[in-house]
């Protein structure tokens, strides 16, 4: 039978394509996009797959004409700007195009079954063997939009985690004989005060302070009223610092006015860059749930800890900010 090759809609599924991967790119080095230049460089990328079914230029199609086109639809798209932002521009144009190319063929790879493997695979007239794939065109095209979405997803992640791990420090609070320490967020948007004291609230899932809570009382945190548990508390004999304990109002997101059960700790010490930051002037608010779902941090730092506490750069150099 004939091959019957519609010449608009592999146009059209390139061009769609080409501006997809064009996009990413422009998302993961952010840069600005000017929908002319991207539908310009798009068309061109498309035209250039076009042009593989007129005999007469099939010489286009070697590695070195490819690599100029694509670097032509770098410039239409982008523009120069530098060297150096240009080949960072290049490197993740290959780097999506790499991806959405290996997503489909790793999709198209756990979808056959025996037979259809071992029917693309035949015997060169070297002797060798060669394998041959064919994927339809709705196929590539669902496949690209499923891989390029979970790679953006992918990336967005792990840009997401980079900026959190600028923000997290190491903190300990001390109440006692008894230190508690582990992995915060610095939250430069946490303003959470105590309305009488003027404290700054630091806030902790209760779950550190398990051992030291009493058994009946673990877990309620999340279910119950802070006002009511502060009772039960106080009350029990088993639970060793009923004078510490504080109830914090706050304001949830769409929610009236709640209660935060807080200590009161002996010191906070928190060590960020090299630094360790120390204050007394600081209240552990309790929460009943996970801070944060991935488990890379378990307490939310008011900022306050490091702009206005003791600063202590190493073992010989103290210096005060502030108390």
């Amino acid at each position: 039978m004939p091959l019957i090759v519609y010449i608009d809609l592999l146009f059209l599924m390139n061009l769609l394509i080409d501006a997809s991967l064009l996009l990413v790119t422009a998302w993961m080095r952010k840069q600005k996009i000017i929908f002319w230049r991207l539908a310009l460089s798009a068309g061109v990328g498309a035209m250039y797959v076009v042009m593989m079914f007129l005999p007469e230029l099939s010489f286009l199609y070697t590695f070195l004409v490819k690599f100029l086109f694509s670097v032509v639809m770098l410039w239409l798209a982008f523009g120069f700007g530098s060297l150096q932002n240009y080949l960072r521009n290049m490197g993740a144009f290959y780097i999506v195009n790499f991806a959405a190319a290996g997503g489909i063929l790793g999709v198209h790879y756990l979808l056959q079954d025996s037979g259809e493997i071992w029917s693309g695979i035949w015997y060169s007239a070297s002797g060798g063997l060669s394998f041959s794939i064919k994927i339809g065109a709705f196929f590539i095209l669902v496949c690209f939009f499923v891989v390029l979405f979970w790679f953006k997803r992918v990336i967005a992640a792990r840009q997401r985690q980079e900026r959190i791990h600028s923000f997290l420090a190491e903190m300990e609070v001390r109440i006692g004989d008894t230190t508690i320490a582990c992995t915060g967020l610095i939250d430069t948007g946490n303003q959470l005060t105590d309305p009488l004291s003027r404290l700054p609230v630091t806030v902790m899932e209760a779950s550190l302070w398990e051992r030291v809570l009493p058994p009946s009382y673990r877990g309620k945190l999340a279910d119950e009223r802070a006002d009511n548990l502060i009772l039960e508390l106080t009350e029990a004999g088993d639970f060793p610092w009923p004078e510490r304990l504080r109830l914090v109002p706050y304001r949830g997101i769409n929610k009236g006015t709640q209660f935060m059960l807080a200590l009161k700790p002996d010191e906070v010490t928190v060590r960020l860059e090299g630094r360790e930051h120390r204050t007394t002037r600081v209240l552990i608010g309790l929460d009943g749930g996970r801070l944060s779902t991935e488990g890379t941090y378990r307490a939310i730092v008011h900022p306050a800890l490091i702009e206005s506490a003791e600063t202590k750069d190493n073992p010989d150099t103290i210096s005060k900010t502030g108390t």
